[in-house]
């Protein structure tokens, strides 16, 4: 059996390594557009910053090392041009000398990858103006910054490649500016997570310009001028643009494979297209999303190595199914770190999916072993089956381990009520007896038995204030004088018994805390004693930070916030 794979990163060099561990006798060649195989694009920033400080560490494998192990023909600087799906050939031309020749094959499998979306603006191709997709690239930047010790900066786009670099050129002392159209960094957040994300990156100097729509550059006195419309236009030393990524599926198309949404290649489950032997993973092929089974577009490096195993297994006589992927991914900004698995409430919105959200803000670990760090968890569940639909996770240690459990329960079809049962490891330095995980699952748990009713912030501002309702905030008289929101008056929780008196039995009560501990205990207080209580989720120190973003308040809601 002769193999031929397009694409040697990631996907498709994962594919070629499991092939040869299940058939020794194939013949297995990939071609490789670039110069670098099997290397690590999620990398590639930190080099460029000089946290990675050898070349070579970014290389997993060589075609040396790749030929000496396993006995595979990796060809890199070799563009296959067409495809023949009848004749079952690829034209490939190599790009030093220009050669073009044909090469048979039984089983394709194309790995191409997504290429940085480049937008038809007047100047984009300007010598000063990069983006960051290979190792070449990487190279150009570094060579760059090197030679001519740029100042400034623009990066169009606030996506992982975007906020990875702003954080490394800061690093290296240059100023750096974020324009986006859209009003929040970090697409698969919610913009009140993302809130987060935009105080730490101003808190280290990087200019935010959300909401601006890039018209144009303009190259003069060695410098870039970046033009935006209706705005003054931005001058710096470089730009690099990551408004995204677009599958590099020029060559399916050519072949006349079948393709989906932005162009991507259309598989089944096995990875199999719509031609006969010819298979097709990574960034450039339209998956399905685990959780709500649509066609989805997903450029993660873990999917796209599972999606390379299951075409070799069924390249060789397997039977190996991929299941969708759910978008699990982690992001480290500065000493931030956010992650995300499953979707957010713009995506179950879209899906029309009745859903309902917790906000809690638990510790890292046991607040009485020095070093704990508040992080804000959001979880996503649908409203009638309690189906675990994503959660996303802001804050500092321990992030990545809680996102991990809530991706496992995802794909395991857990419940949301389940976490409860979930059996995690605890000791002070790492975790509190009552995990973040398992404090999800027992607010939920309350909501799902009807112990608790809930409000969130973006229903504040449409809260009556004519006296139908009553809007009570159970902190302590002096975290009340420092700020509130409008129409709530202060009754501190440990007062509340005593002056039930104030509080009007045939009105329902709204109420607020900082964290949203208090207002639960006050809730539970007053529902035992007849009242009929909201719980304010996420308390108010969410409600602050999220009001306080001007993007957020004039994009989504008007904002009700008074401080004193």
């Amino acid at each position: 059996m002769k193999v031929i794979i397009v694409g040697g990163v990631a996907g498709g060099a994962s594919a070629a390594a499991r092939i040869r561990r299940l058939d020794e006798q194939a013949e297995i060649i990939v071609f490789e557009r670039s110069g670098y195989v099997s290397y690590a694009n999620c990398g590639l920033p930190y080099y460029i910053g000089g946290v990675i400080t050898d070349p070579a560490e970014l290389t997993l494998q060589t075609p040396e090392s790749f030929f000496s192990r396993f006995r595979i023909d990796v060809r890199v600087r070799h563009e296959v041009t067409d495809i023949d799906t009848a004749a079952k050939t690829v034209t490939v031309k190599k790009l030093d000398s220009g050669e073009v020749f044909t090469e048979r094959y039984d089983k394709l499998l194309l790995s191409p990858g997504a290429k940085p979306t480049l937008p038809p603006l007047a100047g984009v191709e300007g010598e000063r103006i990069f983006t960051l997709r290979t190792v070449e690239d990487t190279f150009r930047i570094r060579e760059f910054v090197e030679k001519n010790a740029p100042k400034s900066a623009v990066l169009a786009g606030g996506g992982f490649i975007g906020l990875e670099m702003a954080e490394n050129l800061r690093e290296l002392g240059l100023t750096v500016t974020i324009v986006q159209r859209p009003r929040q960094v970090m697409a698969p957040l919610d913009a009140d997570m993302a809130v987060q994300l935009h105080k730490t990156l101003e808190r280290h100097g990087v200019a935010l310009r959300l909401g601006s729509s890039v018209e144009g550059f303009v190259h003069e006195n060695g410098e870039v001028v970046t033009l935006l419309k209706d705005e003054e236009p931005l001058r710096s030393d470089m730009v690099i643009l990551a408004i995204g990524v677009t599958p590099d599926s020029s060559l399916a198309k050519k072949a006349g494979l079948q393709l989906g949404q932005k162009g991507s290649i259309v598989v089944n489950d096995r990875m199999e297209t719509s031609a006969p032997d010819v298979y097709a993973v990574g960034d450039a092929v339209e998956v399905r999303h685990f959780v709500t089974g649509k066609p989805s577009l997903i450029s993660l490096a873990g999917p796209a190595n599972k999606q390379g195993r299951i075409a070799a297994d069924n390249i060789c006589g397997g039977n190996s199914r991929f299941g969708g992927s759910q978008g699990s991914s982690v992001l480290k900004l500065f000493e931030l770190t956010a992650a995300v698995t499953g979707i957010n409430e713009k995506t179950a919105q879209a899906a029309g999916i009745d859903y309902e959200k917790v906000v809690l803000f638990p510790a890292s670990h046991a607040t009485y072993y020095p070093g704990a760090k508040t992080m804000t968890m959001k979880v996503l569940f649908e409203r009638e089956t309690l189906r675990l639909l994503g959660a996303q996770i802001v804050g500092y240690e321990g992030v990545d381990k809680r996102i991990d459990v809530l991706a496992t329960a995802i794909r395991l079809g857990a419940k949301a009520t389940d976490l409860t049962e979930l059996d995690l490891a605890y000791a002070p330095p790492y975790s509190s007896a009552k995990d973040p995980v398992n404090m999800a699952g027992f607010m939920i748990e309350n909501i799902a038995t009807g112990k608790v009713k809930q409000f969130h912030w973006h229903d504040v501002p449409a809260l009556p204030r004519d006296g139908s309702v009553q809007l009570l905030d159970t902190r302590t008289v002096w975290e009340y004088s420092r700020g509130h929101a409008e129409g709530f008056v202060n009754i501190p929780v440990d007062e509340l018994r005593e002056r039930l008196g104030e509080l009007d039995k045939g009105k329902p009560v709204y109420i607020m805390c900082q964290s949203g501990l208090r207002s639960y205990i006050s809730s539970r207080i007053l529902t035992n004693l007849g009242f009929d209580c909201y719980n304010f989720s996420g308390g108010y120190g969410f409600y602050a930070m999220v009001t306080s973003d001007r993007m957020i308040c004039e994009s989504s809601y008007p904002c009700g916030l008074e401080k004193k």
